[in-house]
């Protein structure tokens, strides 16, 4: 019987040593700190998640349009998308993210949304400027904005750029939990979030109602997961080279029922944390299988190739649109002659 006992504490013990918690986005962090293509001076970038995308533009493009082709996850940078029903242009250009300073956190993702008045079913979708990359290696970001890729810019050798609050988690197994730091205003609407796996598949979490006033945590609690051990499924996997997964933040969902009131809809967001599962163990190898095969560094470096193309396209299309846009806000005087009549 006292063997019994011990077993089962240590079968305890080890499923307690899974359970991991980390930030997964952290708002405050999105602040813009530096200025970039800007001629006023205003800080309009966040510095930590600086993108360049000149390299995928092609060649057509002169270097002085090349040099603008920069972004990054700074607050304002964010966007609203409607659903189609509800995309008119007066709630489209209403609808849009802001940078808003808070006294207890600094600066969160401030968010207003202009829902249709008309009774029917809405949403809107909270996104980043781009897909946030999961394999962009370290680098230092000049006050201009750009980009001195560190050594091992080849590969991946340690933390990724967009770790530690920037929107990425590496080695997530199972979710135990997830809990989004918001500031409600007492609106009737509900909010989920969106996490994107290592496949690219996106897994939409309902997380509840800010039909509150104030900050508040919002809390999904995976219902199928398995808390004692003796209850799981055990199975082996081959450790090496099985890529580590990842989770990474898509945005957040925002619906409004149809019996609710509609027109304009302000909420905040602080920050999203998860509690996970570990997929691997942390543990000391008698060979560094990886240093010896590079296997992992070369599929890595190919997905950060990828995902690299992939927003790059996007942001020279946006760029393109943007060179396009009309800039005069009114017409030219029609010319007069000496008696103040208009010549043809």
């Amino acid at each position: 019987m006292k063997r019994m006992f011990v077993l089962v504490a240590l079968l305890f013990l080890v499923g307690s040593l899974f359970a991991e918690e980390a930030v997964l986005i952290d708002f405050s962090k999105l602040a813009a700190d530096i200025s970039v293509n800007n001629p006023d001076g205003v800080l309009n970038q966040n510095r930590q998640t600086m993108m360049d995308y000149a390299n995928v533009a092609g060649g057509s493009f002169t270097q002085e349009q090349k040099d603008v082709m920069k972004t990054s996850l700074a607050i304002s940078n964010w966007e609203v998308k409607l659903a189609s029903s509800s995309k008119t242009v007066t709630n489209e250009v209403l609808s849009f993210a802001k940078e808003a300073p808070s006294k207890q956190f600094g600066s969160v993702l401030g968010i207003r949304v202009h829902f249709p008045v008309e009774s029917w079913n809405s949403w809107a979708l909270i996104k980043p400027p781009f897909e946030i990359p999961a394999f962009e290696p370290a680098a230092t970001v000049n006050d201009d904005g750009t980009i001195e890729a560190s050594e091992d810019s080849n590969g991946i050798t340690g933390p990724s750029r967009f770790e530690d609050g920037y929107g990425v988690v590496k080695n997530v197994g199972t979710l135990k939990s997830v809990a989004v730091n918001v500031y409600g205003l007492n609106f009737p609407h509900s909010v989920s979030a969106v996490l994107v796996d290592a496949r690219g598949g996106e897994r939409i979490i309902h997380m509840g109602y800010v039909n509150f006033d104030g900050w508040g945590e919002l809390r999904w609690d995976n219902p199928a997961y398995v808390r004692e051990v003796r209850n799981r499924e055990l199975r082996l996997y081959p450790l090496y080279p099985a890529s580590t997964p990842f989770v990474k933040f898509g945005g957040f969902l925002v619906q409004r029922d149809a019996s609710k009131e509609g027109g304009d809809f302000i909420v905040y967001f602080k920050d999203v944390k998860i509690i996970y599962d570990k997929a691997v163990l942390d543990t000391e190898r008698d060979i560094d299988d990886e240093a010896l095969w590079d296997i992992i560094k070369d599929r890595e470096t190919k997905k950060k190739v990828y995902e690299m193309e992939r927003f790059g396209y996007d942001q020279v299309l946006r760029y393109l649109d943007d060179q396009k846009k009309a800039t005069e806000n009114s017409f030219t005087p029609s010319p007069t002659n000496d008696d103040g009549q208009q010549t043809n």
